[in-house]
């Protein structure tokens, strides 16, 4: 089932599609027959590219409509650049001559040209292009910016998560129940070295991996360094202490510092 966050993902997507698309159009409009050689030579086969350009929207058709949902995407996830991106659409204010620098959409929608006294255009739609091309890049700057946003706040969740967990654990050894706070312990431990090997996108191969095989890949990755692996190290041996009942029980101590070493770590590996 797609979530609203998916769905806002696809939206995304599709705007950065359909810009490329409308790009496309208004490069076939500009310079007709040299885009089509260059869509031919790109497709390597004439009937896709064939297929493919005739399918292009109508930019003038289209482009309003794709305006406007991608200014409310910008509104919501890029303000500092909506005023960036309507400029490149928009006529300046008070524009006394038509030239290249402030040739904007809205003059190729309108067909406007400039000519020199001999009637040689000077300004054409091509000067267009550079301001689609800017608005595309806004789109997926906003792409970034929304996962982003959501990377940051998964991190923070998981912080807060890992923190109460972490606080369970120190009332459960306070308590003298160390071997359930030594597991909780190493719970977290675990579960924040697989989200760490997940952020530097690290493929976990093991289906259940433990905190000695989570640890090891980071290392052989250079992600951390060997005194750090060897202090994750040790940390797994006072997990695994807690978590077989045939050890000897283990100390308030050490698991004390046990939930010390996973506190430092979720404070220091990311």
């Amino acid at each position: 089932m797609m979530t609203n966050l998916d769905k806002f993902r696809k939206d995304i997507s599709a705007l950065k599609l359909s810009g490329t698309r409308l790009l496309h159009a208004m490069q076939l409009e500009a310079y007709n027959d040299e885009f089509i050689e260059l869509i031919k030579r790109k497709m390597g086969n004439e009937e896709k590219a064939l297929a493919y350009i005739e399918n292009l929207p109508t930019f003038r058709v289209e482009y309003q409509s794709w305006y406007s949902e991608s200014l409310a995407l910008i509104r919501q996830i890029l303000p500092d650049r909506l005023s960036d991106f309507t400029a490149h659409y928009e006529k300046p204010k008070g524009r006394k001559e038509l030239s290249h620098s402030t040739y904007v959409i809205l003059d190729f929608i309108q067909n406007t040209i400039c000519k020199n006294g001999y009637g040689e255009i000077t300004v054409s739609s091509t000067s267009a292009i550079p301001h689609l091309e800017q608005q595309i890049a806004i789109i997926a700057a906003a792409q970034r910016r929304f996962e982003s946003s959501l990377f940051e706040i998964r991190q923070l969740v998981q912080a807060d998560l890992f923190d109460s967990e972490l606080g369970s654990a120190k009332e459960l050894n306070r308590h003298k129940f160390t071997r359930a706070a030594g597991a909780v312990a190493g719970v977290v431990l675990e579960k924040h070295l697989h989200q760490v090997c997940s952020n530097h996108h690290l493929t976990v191969t093991k289906k259940n991996p433990t905190i000695n095989d989570l640890n090891q890949l980071l290392r052989e990755n250079d992600v951390i360094d060997i005194p750090q692996w060897r202090f994750n190290q040790h940390l797994a041996d006072k997990r695994n202490l807690c978590d077989h009942s045939k050890t000897d029980e283990p100390t308030a101590e050490e698991v004390k510092e046990l939930i010390d070493g996973v506190d430092k770590v979720l404070k220091t590996i990311f």
